[in-house]
């Protein structure tokens, strides 16, 4: 039997003669206390501990060896000065948290994966406005561009009814006398410009509809952090612009008839020689009852152009998942959707400003000449299409998220955009065979054949 101190048979290899042998159980022989013998392996603690310590369990040292930090308290010792019960010896519980008494102290739950522009697991709103912001930064012509060439298309129109309106008050510009002897507006003006604002509006339903579903292709690459042109995103979606044109006329004529059906009413009681009281009276509740069906069907359908893209539905199949996906989280949905028009509008009011200024200086300096009208036309034009190249890539951002974050909480998606991005991430690239995941049969617990024309459909 050794002191302690010396080295013995059973030393392991690679020990130093002066180093002390391992713990018992490992072969060694036990610490012997100081003044004392050291007890054997299996044998009980000797009685030698200080007063106030509690004896070690059987087959553990009582004293550290020289050199070492002692052991930790066992059993239901108190802890050392300034540390707080039920934690390891090694250190305090974290700053301003609970004591969870866990051997290893707290521990935060590990990250989601991220290989794009968003994390792989149900989104919150500011993971949603990030991912549509990172989703612009991460491919820019593909966004931009599209977005730059929608926006002088639907742009124009109103621009050129805004320039003849300014036009038609040049008379009136020249001699401002004029209009204090009761001149009129000319008529034909205001015409020109209610209609071409309207001609702008049926044409950025439809172009935003386009946009929306060409982004959504974009979308669904930069969610693994991949990257596409705007040439490649127009061949992987050119085939389903006559889904996305049926589905803008569909969804706007189902949110038009309403319009039209209201405004007959009102009509018909004006012509039945009603009084002016109940006419305005029931225009007014028509015309809120109209506003809430316009939120209610605009939201039902909101997630549509996406289904049409990436899981190649036709129009009725795409607007009966749409209808789906948004039942389960209706009011969620709708806010983000009149929270993402708001911060759009705001931000395209900002970006228009200082050109509407400019616009609005040249029309009544020049006093409706042909120049003029011409810079006025070109200035309202170039200030839509700053407007709205950034404001229609929110919307189709927003609303791509959205698709995403439904089918994650309601068809465990994430848990297939985690599987495929693992496999994606130990080939280096993100394989063009990531947009055949976007199909419903990939989802958990569904099956069933790709229609006709999906990607990868026989």
């Amino acid at each position: 039997m050794s002191d302690g101190h010396g080295a013995t048979p059973s030393t392991p290899p690679g020990w130093a003669e002066n180093q002390p042998p391992p713990y018992p159980g490992q072969g060694g022989t036990p610490w012997a206390s100081p003044g004392g013998t050291a007890q054997p392996a299996g044998q009980p603690p000797s009685d030698d501990v200080p007063a106030g310590q509690p004896a070690p369990p059987q087959g553990q040292p009582a004293f550290s060896p020289p050199g070492q930090a002692p052991p930790p308290p066992y059993g239901n010792a108190p802890p050392p000065p300034g540390q707080a019960p039920g934690w390891p010896p090694y250190g305090p519980p974290p700053q301003g948290g609970p004591a969870y008494g866990h051997a290893y102290g707290y521990r935060p739950p590990p990250q989601a994966m991220r290989p794009g522009i968003i994390p792989l697991r149900p989104l919150g709103l500011g993971d949603i406005l990030d991912g549509t912001i990172k989703l612009i930064r991460s491919n820019p012509k593909a966004t931009l561009g599209l977005s730059a060439i929608a926006a002088a298309l639907g742009t124009l129109p109103v621009a050129i009814g805004q320039a003849v309106y300014y036009r038609s008050l040049g008379p009136l510009l020249a001699n401002p006398a004029s209009l204090e002897s009761g001149a009129d507006v000319p008529l034909g003006g205001l015409f020109a410009q209610f209609g071409g604002a309207l001609v702008s509006l049926i044409m950025q339903f439809f172009l935003v509809t386009l946009l929306t579903g060409i982004l959504t292709r974009v979308l669904g690459r930069a969610v693994f952090g991949g990257r596409i042109t705007i040439g490649e995103a127009w061949r992987l979606t050119r085939s389903r612009l006559p889904a996305l044109l049926g589905l803008a006329f569909l969804t706007g004529l189902v949110a038009l008839l309403p319009l039209v059906l209201a405004v007959a009413i009102v009509v018909g009681l004006d012509l039945a020689g009603a009084s002016v009281g109940a006419v305005l009276v029931a225009a007014l509740v028509l015309g809120l009852a109209y506003i809430a069906y316009a939120l209610f069907v605009s939201t039902r359908f909101a997630l549509a152009a996406a289904s049409v893209v990436l899981e190649g539905l036709g129009v009725v199949d795409a607007m009966r998942r749409s209808w789906r996906l948004v039942g389960g989280d209706f009011w969620r949905v709708l806010g983000i959707l009149l929270l993402t028009q708001v911060l759009a509008a705001f931000l395209g009011g900002v970006l228009s400003v200082p050109v509407t200024i400019v616009s609005l200086v040249v029309s009544f300096g020049g006093q409706g000449s042909l120049t003029a009208t011409v810079v006025t036309t070109i200035l309202f034009t170039v200030g839509g299409i700053i407007s709205s190249m950034i404001t229609y890539p929110i919307q189709a951002g927003v609303n791509g998220l959205l698709y995403t974050d439904r089918r994650m909480r309601a068809e465990a998606f994430d848990l297939v955009l985690q599987t495929a991005a693992i496999d994606q991430q130990r080939l280096g690239w993100v394989t063009a065979t990531a947009d055949d995941l976007w199909h419903p049969s990939h989802a958990a617990g569904t099956t069933g054949p790709r229609p006709t024309g999906a990607p990868g459909a026989p």
